[in-house]
């Protein structure tokens, strides 16, 4: 599958700050593609240039091989983190509005459609509730019927319900050709709808590649939590062939050989009441790669 998408060398300077530092990037047609990072990693810098928000120090951008001109912009749709919305409009006049900007658009009854906004579309649209809005948004993002979008942390503050309708709404536009170039700070969220993710520290990319064959290459084995309490004492220091981390009210043990370790907590004795076993996930990839959780990053964009 041919790339739609790609950066050489792409430099982002402010004085002595290297924000984005020689990117290259690649990203194929017709996927949802994950760009993941803690805060500072450079991922929304990237985003902006690629977008024509910001100019690049140094580097080239190429959609469909080609350099990107002023022509990319009629073919591309984004939903920012944050958008202001003309007062006193109603949604149908809204996406009217955005519309009448493209010399391509989309079919606003479909539109409408897709984005389930047939109970919005004469409503006002400053008085939104926050999945509301970002269905909304979205629309916007697809009002000129562009071949790639950008979503920019397209969920955050949204209550899990409205999350996982919009999930559903990237799934719907993927499945029709669209490329979807997605930056979260919700694992799950990435490993639900991310054909492909790059993971960005200190304005490079340092992995790459499925959900699934990132974790396969990094991970093997699985992880134990066990709750701390005053059951039968015992040291998880003790428990042979495990990585053990203290997590506050539980013990993490990582372990290449599960049904060794859980015969080894079974002899000492420990409880079996409240133990957690998961495989490895991407949040654990995310720490294991840069070194810093998402709680701190969730704070703020970078």
């Amino acid at each position: 599958m041919a790339n739609i998408l790609e950066t050489r060398r792409l430099t982002k300077r402010y004085k002595e700050l290297i924000a984005v530092d020689g990117l290259d990037l690649s990203i194929r047609t017709g996927i949802c593609f994950g760009l993941l990072g803690p805060n500072g990693a450079g991922k929304t810098t990237t985003l902006e240039m690629i977008e024509g928000i910001l100019p690049p120090t140094g580097g080239e951008i190429l959609f469909h091989g080609q350099p990107v001109g002023m022509d990319f912009k009629q073919k591309m749709g984004i939903q920012f983190q944050a958008t202001s919305l003309p007062d006193h409009l109603q949604v149908g006049e809204v996406l009217t509005l955005f519309s009448s900007f493209y010399r391509q658009h989309a079919d606003l009854a479909e539109l409408r459609k897709l984005c389930d906004l047939d109970e919005l579309w004469t409503r006002d649209a400053a008085k939104l509730s926050g999945g509301q809005r970002q269905r909304l948004l979205l629309a916007l993002a697809l009002v000129n019927d562009p071949q790639i979008v950008f979503l920019d942390e397209p969920t955050t503050g949204l209550d899990p319900q409205a999350r996982r309708r919009f999930w559903e709404l990237v799934r719907v536009i993927r499945e029709r050709g669209k490329t979807v170039v997605l930056t979260t700070h919700y694992m799950e969220e990435a490993y639900e709808l991310c054909d492909e993710i790059a993971i960005m520290d200190r304005g490079k990319v340092i992995a790459q590649g499925s959900p699934n064959k990132l974790l396969a290459e990094h991970f093997q084995g699985l992880s134990i939590r066990i709750p701390k309490g005053e059951a039968k004492a015992w040291s998880p220091d003790s428990i042979p062939g495990c990585q053990v981390f203290d997590r506050n009210e539980a013990w993490e043990l990582l372990t290449e050989d599960p049904e060794g370790t859980m015969r080894a907590l079974l002899d000492r004795g420990v409880p079996l009441q409240g133990i957690q076993i998961r495989n490895r996930n991407l949040e654990d990839l995310f720490l294991k790669l840069t070194g810093k959780g998402f709680d701190a990053a969730e704070e703020a964009t970078s």
